[in-house]
């Protein structure tokens, strides 16, 4: 069966760092919430003083924009007729596998106890022989090799501008996956850069990763046959 393969990179999804769970914003909400300062995600929204001086900060504590954009992907017809898989790597370098059939919370503080869940214990159900999602630490060319994939495609800012349908096509043909920054701001690490084969834009400016996302699944509806 075909089936797109896409990857936010290097997301915004991170518990917070040590460096500053003695930080008082970061302490306020973990007492508020029963939990230790590390067992909470870090949101810039919660911890904007805190996270001043920590390195890349632009780029990290929005787990509002992984949320949505799974949202996006997996309730879309793409994945609802079985063509898609989507994982999630992070700005840490873990990787999110998640199995097509999940159902993301559609409440953002559901889906934030689900990924404080999944960090502590590395899958959910915690108990689960065959968990709908698990977390580990791995390579993104490792992962690339993993999933049968033979090289990478990012949708970049600074890349060739082209159409969705030429980016689908491009992946689908050549069993390359589809890479969307997963991060608010700033840039992709060079590693990535070097690492990916293609380097598509869709806009002449920077896109939210859901309305990217969206795009290109649409495409593949398109090209699969799925809607028309």
């Amino acid at each position: 069966m075909d089936r797109l393969k896409i990857i936010l990179l290097e997301s915004a999804l991170e518990t917070v760092p040590q460096e500053i769970w003695r930080h008082p914003a970061v302490v306020k909400n973990a007492r508020r919430r029963g939990k230790k300062p590390g067992e909470t995600l870090l949101d810039v929204s919660l911890h904007y003083h805190a996270m001043k001086n920590l390195k890349d900060r632009e780029k990290r504590g929005r787990p509002d924009i992984i949320h949505t954009t799974l949202l996006e992907l997996l309730e879309s017809p793409l994945n609802k007729e079985g063509h898609l898989e989507v994982y999630v790597h992070t700005y840490q370098g873990h990787v999110i596998f998640i199995d097509p059939s999940t159902r993301i919370p559609r409440n953002y503080n559901r889906f934030v106890g689900l990924m404080e869940q999944l960090f502590k214990h590395g899958k959910v159900p915690p108990d689960a022989k065959k968990p709908l999602i698990y977390i580990k630490t791995i390579a993104l060319e490792k992962l690339l090799e993993k999933i049968g994939c033979k090289g990478l495609a990012i949708l970049w800012e600074k890349g060739e501008r082209t159409s969705p349908e030429n980016i689908v096509s491009i992946a689908m043909n050549n069993n390359y996956a589809i890479g969307i920054g997963g991060f608010p701001h700033g840039d992709f690490s060079k590693e990535i850069v070097l690492l990916a084969s293609y380097k598509f834009s869709i806009y002449r400016d920077p896109l939210n990763s859901w309305v990217v996302a969206s795009r290109i699944a649409y495409a593949a509806e398109k090209k699969l046959g799925i809607l028309p």
